[in-house]
């Protein structure tokens, strides 16, 4: 991000943290400049942290409704956070880089150091005593929270690792990841992990307090296995990719959140949806349930955090408008821009809205890799002989970003309809001109 446009970002967050009225921000929680990546809830429920596509996090409380300081330290999206029991608040992001915080200073405490590709998830064991971290390179790494190095790095997923959880009985840690493999490793011995593959890709995971483990697939469907993984159910709760997941404390409740901005709950014990949740209709990246084991955060593209009673499907604060700008609002009825709403979090459209975390793509068609002035690119994409076009776009989703453009920063999506494809290519033939 150029300085002036990243000095402009912190300028507009402060600004906006400072104009929160108490009563907004307790139902609506505003002061991030881009999408809402990841959310973590103290044990007592008073502090949340987020982080952001704006490469910052934020410590919430949720008693004022209010901002309590800004945490900028990574170089790229902040896109996995936790609170550790002592309340050190810990982030993680597109940097490969984990930040251990002291909530009274200004940079972070320690620094872990290890992953060579972007850390997408964490997760803190059941005594509070290891942190395990999910990323790109394909690997998880266990790191004790009062150490600076891993204990051990667990390899073998074939394709991006997108979620890690614990087992409560902190005795095996369960990942997933794009190569559509869910994996239950074995925390006191060095075994081999057991694998379970299944028909999609897989973007997030969670593990109920029974032990269930429920998988989100890029295929619009949950995954229900049990705590030795077996699969026991399979629901499809979306047309589109499931990209957060979250379990209630109490178990009796999954949420889980979609491209196209809906939130189903679910009574895990039945399968059968309870509610749907509706925001403004942009994708949903983060969830998180309160210890109250109903009222459900809910973060994404807006840039807004929301609170919601999960069983009545009730928005906090509902007499606030949640409607906000909608970029795509012009192409009501275009197929090919509701395919495009996946992208809006990173990518802009006019000549004049410039770069977010992906470059503008005013102007794309004929335009060579890596070549947009004032975005910074990742190193590889400088080196690649492709230029944009409808096929080479079209390609790129069919077979997704990792495999056409190795080493980007481009999250990993593809299109499996060919009519799908063919409608966002003619959309952004449209948009982009």
């Amino acid at each position: 991000m150029p300085s002036l446009l990243r000095v402009l970002c912190i300028a507009w967050i402060a600004l906006s943290i400072v104009a929160s009225t108490a009563i907004n921000a307790i139902a609506q929680l505003r002061g991030h400049g881009g999408p809402v990546r990841a959310l973590a809830v103290s044990q007592d429920g008073d502090t949340v942290l987020s982080g952001s596509f704006d490469q910052s996090g934020i410590i919430w409380s949720l008693a004022r409704g209010a901002a309590k300081r800004v945490l900028r330290f990574h170089e790229g999206a902040v896109n996995a956070v936790a609170i550790l029991p002592d309340g050190h608040l810990v982030t993680a992001g597109e940097d490969g880089r984990i930040a251990i915080w002291r909530t009274d200073v200004e940079r972070p405490e320690r620094i872990l150091e290890g992953h060579s590709a972007p850390i997408v998830a964490l997760a803190l064991s059941p005594d509070g005593t290891m942190l395990a971290s999910a990323s790109w390179d394909r690997t998880i790494r266990l790191w004790p929270v009062a150490g600076d190095a891993p204990t051990r790095v667990l390899e073998g997923h074939q394709q991006n690792v997108n979620a890690v959880a614990f087992a409560p009985d902190g005795l095996t840690i369960v990942s997933a990841g794009y190569d559509a493999t869910v994996r239950i490793w074995p925390l006191n011995d060095m075994g081999a992990p057991i694998v379970t593959t299944l028909p999609s890709p897989l973007n997030a995971l969670a593990i109920a307090r029974n032990g269930e483990i429920i998988a989100a697939g890029v295929d619009g469907k949950l995954y229900f296995f049990s705590a030795a993984g077996a699969l026991r159910d399979t629901i499809e709760i979306s047309s589109s990719s499931v990209i957060a997941l979250a379990v209630s404390g109490d178990g009796r409740l999954a949420a889980a959140s979609g491209i196209r901005g809906a939130v189903a709950v679910i009574d895990r014990q039945s399968r059968k949806r309870v509610q749907t949740l509706v925001g403004p209709g942009l994708p949903v990246w983060s969830l998180a349930f309160l210890p109250d084991h109903q009222t459900l955060l809910t973060g994404g593209t807006d840039r807004i955090i929301r609170r919601w009673d999960a069983p009545s499907g009730e928005l906090f604060g509902s007499g606030v408008a949640i409607a906000s700008h909608d970029p795509l609002a012009a192409y009501a009825g275009d197929h090919g821009a509701e395919v495009f709403r996946a992208c809006v979090a990173c990518h802009t459209l006019a000549h004049d809205e410039g770069n977010r975390a992906g470059p503008s793509l005013h102007g794309v068609f004929g335009r060579q890799i890596a070549t947009l002035p004032g975005y910074n690119y990742s190193e590889p994409l400088r080196h690649m002989n492709i230029v944009w076009s409808r096929e080479t776009i079209a390609k790129l989703f069919e077979i997704g970003p990792n495999t056409y453009t190795p080493g980007t920063k481009m999250p990993e999506q593809r299109i499996g309809s060919p009519q799908d494809r063919d409608a966002l290519v003619q959309f952004l033939e449209r948009a982009t001109k």
